[in-house]
């Protein structure tokens, strides 16, 4: 199976350790990653924000990159829903048959993180040891678009040494909705000052999340409030091991 690497330009700018954690892991259960030089960004900025003619290149471009690949794995659910649900509008948009039949072809095999390890390949338990309290916040994308489900929280409660606890209210917005947090800044903030209540409550030392968009918000809030407490994406903790934090 050929699997790419789509790390997505919010990824590859402020956290490229999550995209090298997501090669780790993948090459640790045995799978070959390619990393297209050629990708660049999805178009979501752009298409979220009323600019959808202007996103059309884009979407030609990631097509034409990641179409012959068996799969395509993101550390991001909102960049695949962008992706599985909105390219095909944006096809349309272009008036283009060709392009939204390419789209059509590809767009199944398009997968965030956790979904691809286990709705694609049957897996929970990928090795993982991370010895921390950690909860668990499902992001609006994964959960709403992609429909995820439980697979997040499968992997997280296979981890060796962990103590996982789940988070009040989880299914509740954090708040950040790309640039809603900066439109309509009173509303994000009283939105995450709700979440960053229930992430104190569990009082896990970690909160993670499959897109680090979130994290940032709510990574922003707990440090603004001296908390002690860390955000760390999922792919981080899937791909940490009990030899690699042994000194």
């Amino acid at each position: 199976m050929r699997v790419a690497l789509f790390v997505t330009c919010f990824n590859d700018t402020l956290f490229p350790e999550t995209g090298r954690a997501t090669v780790e892991l993948l090459e640790r259960l045995g799978i070959e990653v390619d990393f297209p030089l050629e990708q660049t960004c999805c178009g979501q900025m752009h298409f979220n924000t009323g600019y959808q003619r202007e996103a059309i290149p884009l979407v030609r471009r990631f097509v034409e990159v990641f179409e012959d690949y068996d799969a395509v794995v993101a550390p991001s659910g909102s960049c695949v829903g962008m992706v599985r649900e909105l390219y095909p509008m944006a096809a349309d948009l272009a008036n283009d048959k060709r392009l939204a039949a390419r789209v059509e072809e590809l767009a199944p095999r398009v997968f965030e993180l956790s979904e691809f390890l286990v709705k694609k390949l049957g897996m929970t338990d990928v090795g993982a040891y991370y010895p921390h309290r950690v909860t668990y916040h499902p992001t609006c994308h994964s959960l709403r678009m992609l429909k995820v489900g439980d697979a997040p929280v499968k992997l997280l409660q296979a981890v060796r040494g962990i103590d996982f606890v789940e988070l009040p209210e989880a299914r509740e917005c954090c708040g950040f909705g790309g640039t809603f947090a900066v439109k309509n800044a009173d509303t994000s903030i009283a939105m995450l000052g709700d979440k960053l209540r229930h992430v104190l409550d569990t009082e896990a030392e970690i909160c993670t999340a499959g897109d680090n968009s979130c994290l940032m918000h709510i990574g922003g809030g707990l440090k603004r409030q001296r908390a002690g407490v860390r955000t760390v994406h999922l792919a981080e903790i899937l791909a940490t091991t009990e030899e690699k934090i042994k000194p």
